[in-house]
C-alpha cells in the first residue's frame, strides 16, 4: 500500500513537472514569436523610409527648408532717394500630395474648374506623379482659396509663399534683374546681393530713378528716330564712381524673364564689349601731356596717311595741314593720335591703358561683366589703332570709368550701383594722370563742344565738354562701313566736373536732318545734352560760374585762325 502511494506521488510530481516544462516552452514560442512579428515590422517600416519613401522624405524636407526661408522676406531694393524698386509681397500657394490622390482626372479637372487659366495636362502630370510634394498653383486669391476649401479634397493644401514685385516694369530690368518662383535671385542686383537680400536686409542703390527715367527716353527716341538695333547708356558722378543711371536697350518686364529674348536681357553697359572708336583720344592725349609735361605746341603733321604694313590709318574729314595737339584733339584727327601715340611708345601706352582698367574685366556689382578684347600680341601698329580706339573693344562701363578718373583730377575710381559698397570702392588712392593735365584734357573736351564735333551736346551755361565717337563694327571680312557704333560722352561741369553722361547707339542710320550721317556727334550728342537739361532740372542744379572766363581760357589753347563761330558749327560744316 505505502509503496503504490509512493508510486503515485512519483507519477503526479512527474506529471506537474512536465505541465510547467510545457507552458514555459509554450511562453517562450509566444514571447519569440511576437519578437520577431515585431522585428518584421520595425525592418519594413525601415525599409519603407529608406528606400520607398527616401525620395519623399527629401523633398518635404526641402520644402522645410524653402518654407523657413519664406518666413523671413527678402529685402526690399530702393534707389538714392527711397524710391521703391522691388519688394517681397506674402500671398497663398496651392500644393498636393499625388501619394493621396486616388482619382487625379478628377481632381484636376475640379481645380481646373477655379484656375481657367490652369494647364491641365501639367497639372494631370504632377498629380500622378509618385512625389509627396508639388506645387499646383502659386498665388492666389482668398476667393480662390474658399473655392478650393469647398472640394474638402485632402490631398491639397495651402502654403504661405512670396512673390517679388517690381513697380517699375522694365525700367531698370538690367540693373535690379530677375529672381525665381522662390525668390531667389537669377540675375543682376538680384543675383550678386542674393544671401544679403535673402536675410531680409534693405539694399540700396545708388541709381536715381528720375535720372534713369529721362536717359532711358533719351535713348529711345534716338534709337527710334535714327533707326537703330539698340542702345546702351551711363550717367557716372566722375568723383566717387556712383552711378546714377544705367540703361541697355532693348530691354525686358522684370515679371516676364523667362519670356523674355536674349537680346533684351543682354546687357549692353557692362557685359557688351565694342570698339568705341575716337573716344579713346582723351586717354592718347592724356598719356602724351602726362610724358611731355604738358607740351600743348607740340604740332604734329596730318596731310598724309600713315601706313604700317597693309594698314593705313587716314583722317575721316582731313583737315590736311600741321596741327597741334588741341586741333588733333578737337578736330578728332586718327593720324594727329596715332602719331602721338608713337611718341610716347607701346610699351607706356599700354601700360597707360592698363593703369585705367581698359585691358582686364572690371570689378563690379552686376555679375553681367565682359572681358576687354585685345591684340595679342600687341604689335607696334596695335599702339597705333589703339589710339584712336580701333582694334580694342571694351564694355562702356570700362569706357565711363576710365574717363572719370581722367578728368576728375587723375584719381581712379571704381563704378559702383551700392550704396553700402560706395566708401569701400570708390576710395581708391591711385593717381593715374596729374591734376594739371587733367585740367588740360578738361579744356581740350570743352573745346570739342564749343568748337569741335561735338557742338550739338552744348547746354547754356553748364560747360559741357566731352569728346565723339565713331567707330566701324567689325563683321565676316573685314569692317562694314554701313554699320556703326555711334557715340557721345560728355562731362559738365568741365571747371570743377560732376558727371559723366555717356550715349550709344548701335547701327544708327543718318536722316535728312544729319546730312546723312550717323556719327557720334549727330546722333548721339543732342541726346546726351537732353539728358544734362533733364538733370538739371531734376537735381537742381545751378548754371556753372564764370563760363566766359573759362572758355576764354579754353579758345586761347587754339589759334585765332582756327577757331569757327557758332554759326559755323551750328550749319555742321564741323
Amino acid at each position: 500500500m505505502n509503496q503504490m502511494t509512493t508510486q503515485k506521488k512519483k507519477i503526479y510530481f512527474v506529471g506537474m513537472h512536465e505541465s510547467a516544462l510545457e507552458m514555459a516552452r509554450g511562453r517562450l514560442v509566444f514571447l519569440g514569436g511576437l519578437f520577431v512579428i515585431c522585428f518584421i515590422v520595425v525592418l519594413a517600416r525601415s525599409i519603407d523610409l529608406a528606400v520607398i519613401q527616401g525620395n519623399s522624405y527629401q523633398i518635404q524636407k526641402d520644402y522645410m527648408q524653402i518654407s523657413q526661408k519664406s518666413d523671413v522676406l527678402r529685402g526690399d531694393i530702393v534707389d538714392r532717394n527711397g524710391v521703391l524698386i522691388g519688394r517681397s509681397l506674402s500671398f497663398l500657394s496651392l500644393y498636393a500630395d499625388p501619394k493621396l490622390v486616388r482619382e487625379p482626372r478628377e481632381l484636376t479637372r475640379d481645380i481646373k474648374n477655379i484656375f481657367p487659366a490652369l494647364l491641365e495636362e501639367e497639372a494631370l502630370k504632377k498629380l500622378q506623379s509618385n512625389k509627396r510634394f508639388v506645387w499646383v498653383k502659386r498665388n492666389i486669391t482668398p476667393q480662390q482659396q474658399e473655392e478650393v476649401l469647398k472640394l474638402g479634397h485632402p490631398a491639397i493644401g495651402f502654403k504661405k509663399d512670396t512673390r517679388r514685385t517690381y513697380p517699375h516694369g522694365n525700367l531698370l530690368s538690367h540693373i535690379v534683374g530677375a529672381s525665381g518662383s522662390d525668390g531667389q535671385g537669377l540675375s543682376g542686383i538680384e543675383s550678386s546681393f542674393d544671401d544679403f537680400l535673402a536675410q531680409g536686409k534693405d539694399l540700396e542703390l545708388t541709381i536715381d530713378a528720375r535720372i534713369q527715367h529721362a536717359l532711358k527716353r533719351e535713348i529711345a527716341g534716338a534709337i527710334d528716330k535714327y533707326e537703330a538695333v539698340g542702345g546702351a547708356g551711363i550717367v557716372m558722378n566722375v568723383q566717387n564712381g556712383e552711378l546714377l543711371a544705367l540703361t541697355s536697350l532693348p530691354d525686358y518686364d522684370l515679371h516676364s524673364y523667362a519670356e523674355a529674348e536674349k537680346s533684351e536681357i543682354f546687357n549692353k553697359t557692362s557685359l557688351g564689349v565694342y570698339e568705341l572708336g575716337s573716344i579713346f583720344k582723351i586717354f592718347t592725349t592724356a598719356k602724351y601731356l602726362e610724358d611731355r609735361n604738358n607740351a600743348l605746341s607740340d604740332s604734329f603733321d596730318t596731310r598724309e596717311p600713315i601706313k604700317v604694313g597693309r594698314f593705313q590709318i587716314k583722317d575721316y574729314h582731313p583737315e590736311d595741314r600741321v596741327l597741334s595737339v588741341p586741333e588733333i584733339f578737337i578736330h578728332s584727327s586718327n593720324i594727329g593720335t596715332a602719331l602721338m601715340a608713337q611718341k610716347i611708345g607701346s610699351e607706356k601706352f599700354k601700360d597707360f591703358y592698363d593703369d585705367l582698367g581698359l585691358l582686364q574685366k572690371p570689378d563690379f556689382d552686376l555679375p553681367e561683366v565682359g572681358s576687354p578684347l585685345i591684340p595679342d600680341p600687341w604689335r607696334e601698329v596695335s599702339t597705333l589703332t589703339a589710339s584712336y580706339g580701333h582694334g580694342i573693344a571694351v564694355s562702356p562701363l570700362q569706357l565711363v570709368r576710365a574717363v572719370a578718373s581722367v578728368v576728375n583730377g587723375g584719381k581712379l575710381v571704381m563704378p559702383t550701383l551700392v550704396k553700402q559698397m560706395v566708401e569701400g570702392k570708390s576710395a581708391l588712392d591711385e593717381r593715374v594722370v596729374s591734376k594739371e593735365t587733367a585740367h588740360r584734357v578738361r579744356q581740350m573736351m570743352r573745346l570739342t563742344v564749343t568748337q569741335g564735333t561735338g557742338s550739338k551736346a552744348e547746354v547754356e551755361g553748364f560747360l559741357v565738354g566731352g569728346k565723339t565717337g565713331t567707330a566701324e563694327k567689325p563683321g565676316k571680312g573685314g569692317y562694314q562701313d554701313q554699320k556703326l557704333i555711334s557715340s557721345f560722352l560728355g562731362v559738365f561741369p568741365m571747371n570743377k566736373p560732376e558727371y559723366a553722361v555717356f550715349i550709344m547707339l548701335d547701327e544708327p542710320k543718318g536722316t535728312k536732318e544729319t546730312y546723312g550721317y550717323a556719327t557720334g556727334g549727330w546722333v548721339a550728342a543732342p541726346a546726351v545734352s537732353k539728358v544734362i537739361t533733364s538733370m538739371i532740372s531734376i537735381m537742381g542744379l545751378k548754371p556753372s560760374k564764370d563760363t566766359h572766363r573759362f572758355d576764354q581760357e579754353v579758345e586761347a589753347l587754339l589759334p585765332q585762325d582756327s577757331l569757327k563761330d557758332k554759326q559755323q558749327i551750328a550749319q555742321g560744316i564741323l
